[in-house]
């Protein structure tokens, strides 16, 4: 399977660049995967640059789970870190997956100094 950089999956997400939305549509019609860190990094290009909240960001984590073509990276774990960040705004989605990423693969606790970060469970606040 093919995988898709940063980019691609913003101009999926915001369609601001016809252009560079066709080339991405026709490179992900044979399937492609997204990682976490480009899961990652979409969203932090879609809150720096196009400005959009933690609202926005839901919608767009929902939308390329449910997208035809795209298959993310453990997407139990992006769904679990989805619904943390919708329970708890305060929370970015980025540290909501970390969290969910060590669960899954047996690390925690994962050592924080985030308070808000630190209420979800399995992250334990150091202190310092």
């Amino acid at each position: 399977m093919r995988a898709v950089d940063t980019n691609v999956l913003v101009r999926l997400v915001t369609r601001d660049d016809p252009r560079q939305v066709k080339a991405a549509e026709a490179f992900v019609a044979k399937g492609a995967w997204v990682c976490h860190i480009v899961l990652v990094e979409s969203m932090w290009v879609l809150m720096s640059v196009h400005d959009r909240g933690p609202s926005e960001i839901a919608t767009a984590v929902e939308m390329l789970l449910s997208h035809k073509h795209l298959t993310l990276q453990d997407p139990d774990v992006v769904v679990a870190a989805l619904a943390h960040s919708l329970e708890k705004p305060a929370i970015g989605f980025s540290d909501c997956l970390l969290v969910e990423v060590a669960r899954k693969v047996g690390h925690l606790p994962l050592g924080i100094f985030d308070r808000n970060l630190s209420k979800l469970y399995g992250a334990e606040r150091l202190v310092g």
